[in-house]
C-alpha cells in the first residue's frame, strides 16, 4: 500500500503546488551547518531537528534555562536562511497578542466612509463583508508564519508561561498548520514551517500539546561540550583556560545553589577572564569574579568557600 510522506500530505492537505524542499540532508548535516552558526549541538539535538524537519513536526524542547532552547531555533533559522519569527509568550498573553486581532480604528473610518457614500442607505451586511476583509486584520506572530511565502522558523518561547486556555490556541496550528478566524474563514500556510517550542518546566504542559510534537530535552552540556561551546563564542581564548572554565562550572553545578550557572552565564564569564587578561584561573580569581557567574549572594557565598578551599589554580 502507497502512503504520502508527511511533508507531502501536509502539502497536499494545505494545497500548495509543490512540496517544499527539505532544510538537512542528515542529522550530521544539521550538526555541521549549525556549528557554521556557533552552535555546537550533540548527537539528540541534531537527530531531533532532522527527524522534524522530514516530518513536518514541531519540537518541543524542554530543559533548565540557559541551556541553548532558543538559540537552537536562531541557529536554525540561519543555517537555513529562513526568517525567525518569535512568539515571547508571558502570563495573560492572549489571541490578540498571539494570533491576530482586527484593525478597529480602520474599521471604523471605513463604516464612516461607507455612511457618507451611500447617505445611510447602504446596508450593513454589505458593510460588514467589507471591513472583516483581510485588509483589515492585523497579522500576530503565529498568524505571520501561516500566512508567510518566504522559508520561515517559527520559535514559541516559554510555552509554560502561558495559561492552559492559552495553550489550547495553538493545537491547530501545531497539528494543522492553519488558523480559524470566524469572520474570514480558514487561513491555511502557504509553507510548512519549522516549529519550536521551548519550556523551562514551570508548569506540566498538556497531553494534548505534547502529542503534536517531538520532544527533545536540552540539559547543560558535558564538561567537553561546554568547553568547545566557549572556544567557539569567545574570541581569544585560550584551550587551557576554555577547559579550567567548563571543570569549575560544572563543580559549581554540582553543589546545592538556588540557581545553577547556565551556558550563558558560563560564556560571560569566560569572556570577563579574557578581558582580565587571564590566561588561568586561580583561586582568587574565581572568588573575584564569581558576581558575573552567579545572581545569589548565597549561591557566591557557598561557591566561594569551595574554591577557597583549593590551594592551587584550578584545572
Amino acid at each position: 500500500m502507497n502512503t504520502l510522506d508527511p511533508r507531502e500530505e501536509i502539502a497536499k492537505r494545505l494545497g500548495l503546488d509543490s512540496v517544499p524542499p527539505v532544510r538537512f540532508d542528515s542529522a550530521e548535516d544539521v550538526q555541521e551547518r549549525l556549528a557554521k552558526n556557533d552552535y555546537l549541538s550533540d548527537e539528540a539535538i541534531a537527530s531531533v531537528t532532522f527527524l522534524a524537519d522530514r516530518l513536518a513536526k514541531p519540537v518541543l524542547v524542554e530543559g533548565p534555562a540557559g541551556t541553548g532552547k532558543t538559540a537552537l531555533a536562531k541557529a536554525v533559522a540561519d543555517a537555513t536562511n529562513s526568517r525567525l519569527i518569535r512568539l515571547q509568550c508571558y502570563e495573560g498573553l492572549d489571541e490578540s497578542k498571539a494570533l491576530y486581532e482586527w484593525n478597529y480604528r480602520k474599521q471604523l473610518l471605513r463604516i464612516q466612509a461607507g455612511r457618507s457614500e451611500s447617505s445611510g442607505v447602504e446596508e450593513w451586511s454589505a458593510l460588514e463583508e467589507d471591513i472583516f476583509a483581510e485588509e483589515f486584520l492585523l497579522t500576530r506572530p503565529l498568524l505571520e508564519a501561516i500566512s508567510a511565502t518566504d522559508p520561515v522558523v517559527l520559535l514559541i518561547d516559554e510555552i509554560d508561561r502561558v495559561e492552559l486556555e492559552t495553550e489550547a490556541l495553538l493545537l491547530e496550528i501545531l497539528s494543522e498548520y492553519q488558523v480559524s478566524i470566524p469572520e474570514l474563514g480558514t487561513v491555511r500556510a502557504q509553507q510548512i514551517p519549522m516549529v519550536f517550542l521551548t519550556s523551562n518546566n514551570t508548569r506540566e504542559l498538556s497531553e494534548a500539546l505534547k502529542r503534536r510534537c517531538l520532544y527533545l530535552y536540552v540539559g547543560y552540556p558535558t564538561v567537553e561540550r561546554e568547553r568547545d561551546i566557549i572556544l567557539a563564542r569567545v574570541p581569544g581564548i585560550t584551550s587551557a583556560l576554555a577547559e579550567q572554565i567548563a571543570q569549575v562550572v560544572r563543580s559549581l553545578r554540582n553543589l546545592d545553589l538556588k540557581k545553577a550557572p547556565s551556558v550563558s552565564e558560563t560564556l560571560d564569564w569566560a569572556r570577563t577572564l579574557v578581558v582580565l587578561g587571564r590566561e588561568e584561573i586561580g583561586e582568587h580569581d574565581a572568588a573575584e569574579t564569581l558576581h558575573i557567574l552567579l545572581k545569589y549572594q548565597s549561591d557566591i557565598e557557598r561557591a566561594t568557600k569551595e574554591l577557597l578551599g583549593r590551594a592551587r589554580p584550578l584545572a
